[in-house]
């Protein structure tokens, strides 16, 4: 511990981020040290947004619930600084901003997200930032009948495929409501649907994709090499269809001073979510070099790097290691399915699956502070959100 914070000022932890891990790190410091620590959220937007329910967008749902950032921190008693991560000065305990701010900190929680690229050079890379915007024709088309045939595309590892289905099984619906006949196939790395989550899991999406008429292509790596052409190893097979629609894949964040693992450039953590290397820096989210990118995963990571950092300002806490649990939301179907699996050697044991929801509350985001908190403000202003 720390003797000169614990006595007689705030132990300063810095939290790199705006997002699910940010949020949810923020929340449980507050919870877990209280004044021990003073908290500073360094982010380069303005809002949080609840990014797994974009996917509805395109399809005349609602949009996605956005939350000031400033509003958040002025609850937490945190401080916001508007700006961006340029490079970090472990030694010096120094993080630098990409408009030349200095920040000091005794401890630091890296939690910046992945970085999206396209994995192929045709058809369409979806962004979540706007969604609505890249896919509004093609539902359009749908509609009127003007597309035949469509391929989703997983790209490989690491990822994360469930909005691929979303969109496979949104899609489908609406054509089977217009009475327009469109093939979709969806064509993935994993050796099944959502595999991650177990057999089982697999086996329950597997069925509800067949249903829609949906065909899965699995185990297979995909190339897009030319408008309208899926590439399928192995096999060699070429599968022509009218438009490709494919998720990005994912780097880390390949930041100055932050070390990087592999051709990824992930950042490498322990089981209490350190950076290997670096003294009192966390990570937790899609940065790092957990393969499985998923807000309930990054959740869990901010809840494990939180208590490390609580009991270094001197909270009476024994810090647990980080244990990733699966939990998932999939829309699309009659309605939604709740997915829940231990991940053990890479792959969900003990999966539930069921339409009545498995945590509290029942939200895209499952995470243990920054869930309740967000459904406190819906509530507050009546805009609970429909998920069927």
């Amino acid at each position: 511990m720390n003797l000169s914070h614990s006595q007689f000022a705030p132990f300063r932890a810095l939290i790199v981020g705006g997002g699910v891990a940010a949020l949810e790190a923020a929340l449980a410091l507050r919870e877990l040290a209280g004044e021990r620590v003073a908290v500073t959220v360094l982010a380069p937007e303005p809002e949080f947004v609840d990014r797994a329910m974009r996917v509805r967008e395109p399809f005349a749902y609602a949009a996605a619930h956005h939350y000031p950032l400033d509003e958040i921190a002025h609850d937490l008693g945190a401080e916001l600084i508007a700006d961006a991560f340029a490079w970090l000065d472990a030694p010096a305990r120094q993080v630098h901003t990409e408009n030349g701010r200095t920040l000091e900190y005794d401890a630091l929680l890296l939690a910046m997200g992945a970085r999206p690229r396209a994995a192929f050079a045709h058809g369409v890379t979806i962004d979540d930032r706007i969604l609505d915007e890249q896919l509004h024709g093609l539902v359009c088309d749908v509609e009127g009948g003007y597309v035949g045939s469509i391929a989703f595309v997983a790209p490989p590892a690491p990822s994360w495929p469930l909005p691929i289905y979303e969109l496979a099984l949104m899609t489908a619906d609406r054509a089977y409501d217009m009475w327009s006949g469109v093939a979709i196939t969806v064509v993935t790395p994993e050796d099944a649907p959502l595999a991650a989550f177990g057999r089982a899991a697999s086996d329950a999406v597997t069925r509800l994709l067949e249903d829609r008429g949906i065909t899965v292509i699995p185990s297979a790596q995909a190339g897009v090499p030319a408008n309208g052409r899926v590439a399928i190893e192995p096999g060699r097979r070429v599968l022509p269809v009218d438009r490709v629609v494919a998720l990005p894949r994912l780097y880390g964040p390949s930041t100055p001073g932050v070390p990087r693992k592999g051709a990824g450039g992930f950042i490498p953590i322990d089981a209490h979510c350190r950076v290997r290397r670096l003294q009192d820096v966390f990570a937790a989210g899609d940065a790092t070099d957990f393969p499985i990118k998923h807000g309930a995963v990054a959740a869990q990571q901010a809840n494990a790097a939180a208590e490390a950092i609580a009991a270094l300002a001197g909270a009476p806490i024994t810090p647990r290691p980080f244990d990733p649990e699966l939990r998932a939301l999939l829309l699309g179907g009659d309605q939604p399915l709740y997915l829940s699996a231990r991940v053990v050697g890479g792959r969900g044991s003990r999966c539930q699956i069921s339409e009545r929801p498995l945590w509290s509350p029942p939200s895209k985001i499952a995470a243990r502070y920054l869930a309740p908190y967000l459904a406190s403000r819906d509530r507050a202003v009546d805009r609970t959100p429909a998920l069927t």
